[in-house]
């Protein structure tokens, strides 16, 4: 567990700390040996990396409530989730999304219940702190719609508390405004067995009766404001929602079933063995608890299964412990392999084959996929984020797997690359720009539904997987002209996405750093000179950000305040310093005293263990709603940024 102060380093003027001198080439070579060396030593037998993969304190606490859904409590283990939580919690007694983090509503209300539920007493200061804040916020009733959803099966508020989500939607036409089809991978999981859950109203044994009507302004009985009403088109929405509920007692019972089958139907094709449904938290406990739902016996297979699945999300130490949302064995051992490559190709020659290897084995060819129904044509070849995920290829990791092979210039790898990036060709979207899991999904009204509070429906196309793309299909298109229409395509994408100032959005790391670093070293990889205006600006901004000491930071923030948080930060981290010196040395920069001083800071805040240690989280999962701390970002992009700083003074 990291810690929750962040480190501040030093503030001055980076000309303090640097001097005209050039850096000693055995001072980079001996930091670059001992993150290296401990970046060897994380490899699992097997061939691939996989660091922990944290979340805000959301997951822990649906964990235990999970447990007094089913009345199946493990004591010792919800009392290290309970350390946990206390640990976490902020000096105004909320909880953020972040660490250093504002408050964040339905988070502070789940993680209340769950203290609750541990044994916590209302009256313990750090209870009435949180209470007070939840209070002063408008109170439960304000929580977003997944938390209300579970609030209404452990009967805390009504069901009218929550949006209208019948089973039925299940046999809507594909022409219907909504659609499975049209909501990103994410949404699709995590709605189908909540369709179930919610049609039935579920009800939790809660066998302790544990109850929070002291976080209710109003009694949750009375409250008439759960749905905010936004805009013309929420209102709308908002219309249809009341409209059905009235309409729920004409649906015929042979439709109810019907579409209750189709819905069991759906998750069981995907249920995923031990890496469960999507791979991700939410969606593997709502379908199991739609399973024990529906009455499928706890030793059924699948039930079974997918309790296996939940249970391998859990980080246990000795004192405590906490719930993963997913694994990311996959982009973990690619962005590994990167370094290792940069560090020493042919040094880490067998560790980077054993990473192939393990990297071939689980690429994906012909499995059904819910991508294929755009691209029905269109032959396999991408990576799940996950051990197993087969029917979620992740674009992202199969272009920078894909590359990472490339660059290593291993025999026998020259089919799994071409394959994977014939893949990429035929998943791009048409403006260009490639979505994380799906083409096209621009279905941009569906915001507005009320479950859609979230505001995290869809899976657009994105700066930052866009350049993967370029990054993979440049690298390779030697001798394939059949990747360059699809290049120069993103390339123009990537081209329009660029902001005024020169960086570029991230959509997936934290925030227009890692947006930028990862649209310079797709660039890089392209034919376009390094007086492209894109490069020039997008260097002028990375230097304009720059911290005083040397380093580069970025707050989460950046999502809910772009103007004053983007490119800024209150400390410097070794992830987004190495983020801005590969940008930089890409764009034609890697003599420059910004990038020098950036190798000093990553020199000066390397640890005795050979790696960094960045206490705070490094991207989002949903932008504004949920973020990630990976804790493989401050071991292997850092030494990238080294090594790549020593090979590129070596060409000179």
């Amino acid at each position: 567990m990291f810690t929750e102060a962040p480190v501040e380093t030093s503030n001055h003027d980076f000309s303090h700390h640097s001097s005209a001198a050039a850096i000693s080439p055995g001072k980079i070579q001996a930091a670059i040996d001992r993150a290296q060396a401990k970046l060897l030593s994380l490899q699992h037998p097997a061939g691939y990396w996989v660091f922990e993969l944290e979340a805000d304190c959301t997951i822990p606490s649906e964990y235990i409530m999970m447990m007094h859904y089913l009345d199946d409590i493990n004591e010792e283990l919800q009392a290290k989730i309970a350390v946990y939580l206390r640990s976490r919690q902020s000096e105004d007694g909320s909880y953020p999304l972040f660490t250093g983090g504002p408050g964040d509503i339905s988070g502070s209300v789940k993680a209340y219940y769950a203290l609750k539920m541990a044994g916590d007493a209302v009256d313990a200061p750090h209870m009435k702190k949180l209470r007070d804040w939840i209070l002063s916020q408008g109170g439960a009733a304000r929580a977003n719609v997944f938390t209300r959803i579970a609030l209404a099966i452990f009967d805390q508020l009504p069901w009218r508390g929550v949006p209208y989500i019948p089973v039925e939607i299940m046999l809507l036409p594909k022409w219907f405004p909504f659609h499975l089809d049209k909501v990103s991978y994410w949404s699709r999981t995590v709605m189908v067995p909540l369709f179930i859950l919610c049609t039935l109203k579920a009800k939790a044994k809660n066998p302790h009766n544990v109850d929070i009507l002291e976080l209710f302004v109003v009694h949750p009985d009375e409250e008439k404001h759960y749905f905010p009403e936004r805009t013309f088109l929420n209102k709308c929405f908002l219309a249809l929602d009341k409209l059905g509920r009235v309409a729920e007692p004409l649906i015929p019972k042979s439709m109810r079933k019907r579409a209750i089958d189709k819905a069991v139907s759906w998750f069981t094709e995907r249920l995923n063995g031990e890496d469960g449904l999507g791979g991700i938290f939410p969606a593997m406990v709502n379908a199991y608890q739609a399973m024990l739902l529906l009455g499928f016996p706890e030793d059924h297979p699948n039930v079974a299964i997918s309790r296996r699945a939940i249970d391998k999300l859990l980080v246990v130490k000795d004192d405590y412990a906490y719930c993963q949302p997913c694994l990311s064995p996959v982009w973990d051992t690619a962005l590994a392999s990167m370094a290792l490559i940069e560090a020493d190709k042919h040094g880490n020659a067998g560790h980077l084959e054993k990473a192939n290897d393990w990297l071939k084995s689980v690429q994906l060819s012909d499995e059904p996929g819910d991508w294929r129904v755009s691209k029905p044509d269109l032959a396999g070849g991408g990576w799940a984020f996950q051990f197993a995920n087969p029917h979620y290829p992740d674009v992202d990791d199969t272009a920078i797997v894909g590359f990472a092979m490339a660059e290593s210039e291993q025999d026998g790898l020259d089919e799994s690359i071409h394959r994977a990036t014939r893949w990429i060709v035929g998943m791009q979207s048409k403006n260009g720009g490639y979505g994380a899991f799906d083409v096209d999904n621009t279905y941009y009204y569906l915001n507005e539904i009320p479950f859609a509070d979230h505001g995290a429906l869809l899976d657009p196309p994105t700066v930052d997987v866009s350049a993967r793309c370029a990054m993979l299909m440049a690298r390779v298109a030697k001798g394939h002209d059949e990747y360059r229409p699809a290049l120069q395509r993103t390339i123009d994408y990537i081209r329009s996405e660029q902001e005024a100032d020169g960086s570029w959005f991230g959509r997936w790391g934290t925030n227009f750093i890692y947006g930028t670093w990862s649209a310079l070293l797709g660039l890089e990889q392209t034919d376009l000179p390094k007086t492209d205006p894109m490069y020039v600006k997008a260097a002028a901004w990375l230097k304009s950000v720059q911290r005083e000491d040397g380093g580069w930071g970025e707050d989460n923030l950046s999502y809910h305040d772009d103007v004053k948080y983007r490119g800024r930060y209150h400390f410097s981290t070794a992830f987004q310093t190495a983020w801005a010196i590969l940008g930089l040395i890409a764009a034609g920069e890697v003599h420059s005293k910004e990038v020098k001083a950036g190798i000093e800071f990553l020199l000066r805040s390397q640890q005795a263990d050979g790696v960094w240690n960045d206490p705070c989280f490094t991207a989002p999962g949903f932008p504004r709603v949920f973020y990630l701390k990976y804790h493989g970002y401050d071991k292997f992009f850092p030494l990238w940024a080294l090594a790549r700083y020593r090979n590129e003074l070596s060409k000179h």
